[in-house]
């Protein structure tokens, strides 16, 4: 496995950049050097919706005893406030649109609206697991099309 492709999946597990940065690192490398894009566009997709059960199970079994340590609790209380407030309005969204909310969240191919943010949106507001996962998952397709398609667009023109 090239370099470039390993970076990409490094960016696709990450909680800032994920699927938005890994998967046109991946595109990028497939693009210069005629592969088949389909197989690595499989591939950071099906890596990133397994973040899905690596988020939970962290949120599950490991938060509560890291809480414990002083800077982890700072550093994560910080962040967790913040996805709190986001939490907020996805909430009002889950009143009116359900599951769809949360997948459209998560579709939206910005930082900070993937993986990691919409899975623990669901964690911290205590959502169906297999509902949440379904909506996660689809939500993480649309974004990752959108970022292939993106992509296309733009390393059409260079090569």
């Amino acid at each position: 496995m090239d370099i470039q492709i390993l970076i990409g999946l490094l960016f696709t597990i990450s909680p800032i950049f994920e699927l938005r940065a890994g998967l046109p690192i991946v595109i990028e490398y497939v693009m210069r050097n005629g592969l088949s894009v389909w197989p690595y566009f499989l591939l950071v997709l099906v890596v990133n919706i397994l973040m899905i059960f690596v988020i939970f199970l962290f949120f599950d079994f490991l938060h509560d005893l890291l809480m414990r340590i002083k800077w982890y609790r700072v550093v994560v209380g910080r962040i967790l406030n913040r996805i709190q407030k986001r939490v907020v309005k996805l909430e009002d969204d889950m009143d009116r649109w359900g599951y769809f909310a949360l997948m459209f969240f998560v579709a939206i191919p910005l930082p900070g609206t993937g993986v990691w943010m919409g899975t623990m949106a669901a964690w911290v507001m205590g959502l169906d697991r297999w509902k949440s996962f379904a909506a996660i998952a689809a939500g993480t397709v649309i974004a990752g099309l959108l970022v292939l398609f993106i992509s296309f667009g733009i390393f059409n023109g260079l090569y």
